[in-house]
């Protein structure tokens, strides 16, 4: 039997899917109400004007080169103790999307 790859049409439209799929789970959220995540080391930064939905499709999808860009380039890394306490103490509200185990997160400006 022979082996089929999938086409590019076939990976592009599993991103649209998982890209819509990840618009319907994102929204505001109150840093207080997911720091236990932060606590549990599974709140990851996304920095602010990236789109937050392409970062955690790219994640979801294993793209480990993309991921490995944008953190070498600081734009996305585990949230720090320093970010985690001010945005407690400022009560931020930040844009939240699951893709276990993780929460990404990107502030709100």
């Amino acid at each position: 039997m022979p082996v089929v790859f999938p086409s590019m049409s076939d990976n592009a439209e599993k991103k649209r899917e998982l890209v819509n799929d990840l618009n319907r789970q994102t929204s505001k959220i109150g840093w207080r109400e997911i720091q236990r995540f932060y606590a549990a080391g599974d709140a990851v930064y996304v920095k602010s004007g990236m789109d937050l939905v392409n970062v955690v499709a790219e994640v979801a999808l294993d793209n480990s080169a993309q991921l490995k860009q944008w953190m070498e380039a600081d734009e996305v890394h585990a949230v720090t103790e320093a970010q985690a306490a001010a945005w407690f103490d400022g009560e931020k509200t930040v844009w939240a999307v699951v893709v276990s185990p993780w929460v990404f997160v990107q502030p709100i400006d």
